[in-house]
């Protein structure tokens, strides 16, 4: 069931905003000067993704961007999260600026401003080019430093017209799936490379703030991360010993080291791997945020796994929740709780909700429409927990629902819908949604509000 939403509990300025990245949607992986990343890699490999799709097409954004661009203004939304193609912008890794990739964003980042849609900028969602993981990847240290580089190339091309910058989205992912569970790009399972990469990950956090600031002046910086709201599964000491672990595995482990607190003692205790830290490391992982970006799916409650890998604990279900399409549980109440943690535990002084959505299976009707009311009654729910954490006193500033577009998920292939606009992936139409047309509603309400209030 939805939820009354207190829209006037948020603020009159709150950015309402829809959510993409550049392998999930662009397609054209070989057009322009275009390398090949870690994900073309990993999704032309049999078997790694379902039904072996990959990213090749995905919705052929490249092309059909002005469309997309309208189907923003249809949904009413202000903002605009997308990210930027690494091997676009750099094919080689690091070396030669590939000119053309630039072009792209330039006219994008043009032409959202021209209807006064506000671009967010992510300089990594998980497409590394492959030359550099060719080279070792995240797990060594010059791929830190190669992303300082490319991070000062599209600052100082786009920073002109965009002030509101992503360094890393959900380097859990790249890190823990990627390298120590397989199931994401490069698809390694080695702890101590895993390990690694999560330090050189936040090394190149911190190295690419940097230079964003030395570009941008004024610009607003800020890193996202997909965070778990752990809850042990009983009252059993085993149970709540690992989700203290799972807690350190999926929150402490991103969010210490970048509020100065370095890495959490516990979990270097769990991993038992040594870092590779040099003098000054854990400093420039801790640049000032001026956002903290929060991705929120599923809560997580959590057992022990004692012969089970790092960090030695499993998910188990609670029988009666509701599920999403990915067979993942709706609680709203974890990302409320989350906000209110961020808040309180780390002192953030704004937070976007950077992605929130759900995959449900999508039917087109007989004359085109999408109607998909767990969506919306999911969209609802989050929107609602939003409002009640800024009545908490969050300083929750901006929502960004996933996705825009029906799109390439990942290993899961183009089964898994997220989209508030259906993909016709044979023809490439597109058709908003019942979700997109309740988000362009409560979207229209609270500006009304906001317009009264004022």
């Amino acid at each position: 069931m939805s939820e009354p939403i207190d829209l006037d509990a948020l603020p009159n300025d709150f950015l309402w905003g829809t959510a993409t990245s550049a392998y999930q949607i662009e397609g054209a992986v070989a057009e322009d000067g275009r390398s090949p990343s870690i994900w073309d890699t990993f999704s032309h490999t049999p078997g790694k993704v379902d039904n072996d799709d990959h990213g090749d097409e995905a919705c052929d954004h490249y092309h059909r961007w002005r469309e997309d661009i309208a189907l923003m203004k249809r949904l009413g939304t202000d903002a605009y999260r997308l990210s930027v193609a690494w091997p676009r912008i750099v094919p080689g890794g690091d070396g030669p600026v590939n000119a053309r990739g630039l072009d792209f964003y330039d006219k994008l980042i043009d032409a959202l401003l021209d209807e006064g849609i506000t671009p967010s900028v992510t300089l990594y969602h998980w497409d590394l080019p492959q030359v550099l993981q060719d080279r070792g990847g995240w797990p060594e240290r010059a791929t830190a430093e190669h992303f300082a580089a490319y991070s000062a190339v599209v600052a100082e091309r786009l920073g002109d017209r965009v002030q509101h910058w992503t360094t890393l989205n959900e380097p859990l992912c790249s890190a823990w799936i990627g390298h120590l569970e397989g199931r994401m790009a490069p698809g390694l399972t080695d702890l101590t490379a895993a390990v690694r990469a999560s330090y050189h990950l936040l090394l190149g956090h911190g190295l690419a703030t940097q230079a964003i600031r030395a570009a941008v002046p004024g610009a607003q910086v800020g890193i996202v991360n997909n965070l778990a709201h752990v809850e042990a599964a009983s009252d059993r000491p085993e149970d709540i010993a690992a989700a203290r672990r799972m807690d350190g595995h999926s929150n402490r482990w991103w969010l210490d080291p970048v509020h100065g607190r370095g890495f959490p003692a516990d979990m270097l205790e769990v991993y038992g791997v040594e870092l590779p830290e040099r003098a000054g490391d854990l400093e420039t992982m801790a640049q000032p945020l001026d956002w903290l970006g929060l991705n929120y799916y599923f809560p997580s409650t959590i057992a022990d796994d004692a012969t089970g890998p790092a960090p030695r604990a499993r998910m188990v279900p609670r029988p009666g929740v509701h599920r999403t399409g990915m067979d993942w549980e709706v609680d709203a109440a974890g990302m409320e709780a989350l906000l209110l943690r961020l808040t309180n535990e780390y002192g953030a002084r704004k937070i976007y909700v950077t992605e929130n959505g759900s995959a449900y299976p999508d039917v087109v009707r007989p004359d085109g429409t999408v109607d998909d009311p767990e969506r919306t009654a999911y969209l609802e729910q989050h929107l609602a927990a939003v409002a009640n954490a800024v009545r908490k006193g969050a300083p929750v500033a901006g929502y960004f629902a996933w996705s825009l577009l029906d799109n390439f998920e990942w290993a899961y292939g183009y089964d898994k819908r997220f989209g508030l606009v259906h993909v016709d992936y044979r023809t490439q139409t597109r058709t908003i949604k019942g979700s997109g047309h309740r988000y362009a509603g409560i979207i229209g309400d609270h500006r009304g509000r906001a317009r009264r209030a004022a």
